[in-house]
């Protein structure tokens, strides 16, 4: 906790110090000169004065060191049996390319974007071509019916819809085109534009409905997009909440605090670096999918995992050991859901032994609970044997950490009652999406001073657990 002690301290004494050094990490075209802005508190503004570009700070400068080559991400389908590898050199053509897309339509900084897509690469692709030229995404979890759509799209006023022709669950096709053709139909405020990524898997295409562009076709002939400096405070995305007590709330992130907050988080929160690989389970429609599929772990220049399919059932309890050894990952963000679903289906864990996990070093759960069955089922005693963790044996019993991210912003979460004796606690990079404004009012003191000494709110406890995670199995 020596670390975390200190770097708490000087956030707390030395706020701008602690925060402007931090912002060393992101290249910027106009450089900070101050952290944060509380004259309006408690409506905090980030950097304000500096300018950068979210998208260029994920590839280009990437590319720009000499690290092309490496991969920035890779897309493993269980759902058609396809992995795909993106190089940054790579990624950063299909982005800048996409953005050359959408500036030929006339789409420009400031203008919204309605992203309503699947599990595929041109999600991200999307996200980071909207960046690139100031436009303001705003992701809907793909599948959502359509008077949802309509509802978000009447709120952001989008200039443009970019979607697919559907996503793939087992056992069904979900055909996008459809709802989208009817969200349209039932919102008062019609985008100019709608562009289709075709998946043969799926029926109905960009033909089907006039005036809609094929994605293919409109990149075959695209002219590259340079990036376009913003203002740190200027949005990068708007995420709507789910609106199960009423009218979906859009939160919007700026452009500069997101940047930092992330890019320190991956490094002193998650122990990643350039050139490790990262896997976040979890979709780009929600807020942790924005943060840490996409921006995060290319802002720190490592590989990030984006997956379409299940924890179980694409094909069994296995899946995530597959993936975990296919592709050396070093972390797994997930959800305590996902866990409880392996655990299920598979509660002695017999699917592992047959994949060599040894990559994986830690696993972080956040969004929900982890209750204490899951909890124990991960730290099942191996008394017989060694296990291997992240590529080193350890004696049976042996303790490593295990952090679990709290995701929610609610004082009452900073220090609750301690339900094991050797938790510690430490404060984390949390998402802004946390505190939506229609709760800001109602948060306590305390969780606003929070959001005063970080770009958002929120915290992490890491626990010392015994013995080990993944649960017991044989080394290969």
């Amino acid at each position: 906790m020596g670390r975390y002690s200190e770097a708490f301290t000087q956030a707390v004494s030395d706020r701008e110090g602690f925060w402007l050094e931090a912002a060393k990490a992101v290249d910027w075209t106009t450089e900070p000169a101050l952290a944060l802005d509380d004259s309006a508190a408690p409506f905090y503004r980030w950097f304000p004065g500096a300018e950068l570009n979210t998208s260029y700070n994920a590839l280009d400068r990437h590319v720009a060191a000499g690290q092309g080559d490496r991969t920035a991400l890779i897309w493993d389908s269980a759902m058609v049996g396809e992995v795909r590898r993106y190089t940054y050199a790579e990624l950063l053509d299909e982005v800048s390319r996409f953005a050359g897309v959408l500036a030929a339509r006339g789409i420009t900084a400031g203008d919204r974007v309605v992203i309503y897509m699947p599990m595929i690469p041109e999600a991200a692709i999307a996200m980071l071509a909207c960046a690139r030229i100031g436009a303001v995404h705003s992701v809907v979890f793909g599948g959502f019916a359509a008077p949802e759509l309509a509802t978000r799209i009447d709120d952001a006023e989008p200039v443009a819809i970019v979607t697919a022709s559907g996503g793939l669950e087992p056992g069904r096709a979900v055909e996008y085109l459809p709802m989208v053709a009817k969200a349209i139909e039932l919102a008062t405020s019609a985008p100019q534009t709608v562009i289709v990524k075709d998946r043969p898997e799926i029926s109905g295409s960009a033909a089907d409905h006039d005036g809609w562009l094929d994605w293919d076709a409109a990149m075959g002939d695209a002219q590259a997009a340079d990036p376009v400096p913003v203002a740190a405070t200027d949005p990068l995305y708007i995420l709507y909440t789910s609106g199960t007590t009423g009218k979906p709330k859009g939160v919007v992130r700026d452009n500069g605090g997101h940047a930092v907050a992330l890019t320190w988080s991956m490094k002193n929160i998650y122990d990643i670096s350039a050139g490790d690989v990262w896997w976040t389970a979890s979709d780009v429609g929600w807020v942790v999918g924005h943060s840490y599929i996409v921006y995060a772990p290319l802002l720190v220049g490592a590989t990030t995992v984006m997956y379409e399919g299940k924890p179980v059932g694409t094909p069994d309890a296995g899946a995530f050991w597959r993936v975990i050894a296919d592709h050396g990952v070093k972390a797994l963000f997930t959800a305590p859901t996902a866990i409880r679903a392996v655990r299920k289906a598979d509660p002695n864990a017999a699917e592992l032994p047959k994949y060599d996990v040894s990559t994986l070093q830690t696993l972080f759960a956040a969004g929900e609970r982890l209750d204490p069955d899951t909890f124990t089922w991960r730290r099942r005693p191996s008394a017989s044997r060694s296990s291997t963790i992240g590529g080193r044996p350890r004696p049976a019993g042996r303790s490593r950490r295990i952090s679990v991210a709290w995701n929610r912003c609610r004082s009452r979460r900073v220090r609750p009652p301690c339900r094991y004796p050797d938790m510690r606690w430490a404060l984390s990079m949390p998402r802004a999406s946390r505190c939506p404004p229609a709760k800001r009012a109602a948060s306590s003191s305390s969780c606003r001073s929070l959001r005063a000494r970080s770009p958002a709110c929120g915290a992490t406890r890491s626990v010392t657990a015994s013995p080990t995670w993944p649960p017991s199995r044989a080394t290969t």
